[in-house]
């Protein structure tokens, strides 16, 4: 594990290969080193721009209990949640066998779960080494808004569009009801239109119903989403991280007693 760690911050602290990426065996018959594969996952993760919170999450450690009884959930949020979990693991598999498989809507209050299943879906095609961009759609604006205020135009603004149109697997999250102008409406509508047109796929999450879609970012974009994507609701009886925190509140108690 220090092993890993020290390459992933310095390809140099490769015990093994000391940063040469090879290693010269006993008949001088030099063989790749395993720190490159390390590297390269790295890399990867950083194209994907998955944040250290979102690295962590995986199918495996999806919790249904949110969504159970216990939590005061019901039948309908815990067979929406298996659904919506279901789907991202078919589509992981859909992307690995047709890199044209159709994509999903995750809509559902805040703290349903949505982004989890995003960034699962983010780092498990990431393991089998496909092309990923994670990105949080307020956060797009804001960089192409910002490219009209850099006097050394290193990322312009089709650069950015660029990217998010064509990346293998795009996904764009928390498109919520935020202030959106003809601008915003636009850029966005042109990274879908184009993704539709080359059948690339898109993983989109929402706190919006898909009718208030149309409401907030148009009828173009809104026929969009509904061509490219499959749609599934997380619901959930409490935001999870509210449930995360009165959990820990228990826990503390009980170490404290």
């Amino acid at each position: 594990m220090e092993d890993l760690k020290n390459i992933m911050s310095d390809p140099k602290g490769c015990p093994h290969c000391l940063g040469r990426g090879v290693i010269v065996g006993s008949d001088d018959v030099a063989v790749r080193c395993a720190c490159m594969d390390i590297q390269q996952m790295t890399n990867r993760v950083r194209s994907a721009r998955l944040s250290r919170e979102l690295m962590k999450c995986c199918f495996e450690d999806f919790n249904f209990s949110y969504y159970e009884k216990d939590a005061g959930g019901g039948k309908e949020e815990l067979l929406g949640a298996r659904k919506a979990w279901q789907a991202a693991r078919d589509f992981v598999d859909g992307v690995l066998r047709d890199p044209h498989h159709i994509g999903l809507l995750y809509t559902g209050q805040a703290g349903a779960g949505k982004t989890y299943l995003a960034a699962a879906i983010a780092n498990e095609l990431i393991r089998q080494n496909r092309g990923v961009l994670f990105v949080v759609v307020p956060d797009l604006l804001d960089e192409l808004r910002a490219t009209y205020d850099r006097k050394d135009k290193d990322v312009s603004e089709y650069d950015i569009l660029d990217m998010a149109k064509t990346v293998p697997v795009l996904i764009l999250d928390d498109l919520g009801s935020h202030n959106y102008t003809d601008w915003t409406r636009n850029r966005i509508y042109s990274i879908l239109n184009h993704r539709v047109n080359e059948k690339l796929p898109v993983i989109v999450t929402t706190n919006l119903h898909p009718l208030e879609i149309n409401q907030h970012l148009g009828e173009r974009t809104s026929s969009r989403l509904v061509q490219m994507c499959r749609m599934f609701k997380l619901s959930v009886p409490q935001d999870i991280r509210w449930q995360q925190y009165y959990a820990r509140e228990k826990h503390e108690r009980r170490e404290k007693k």
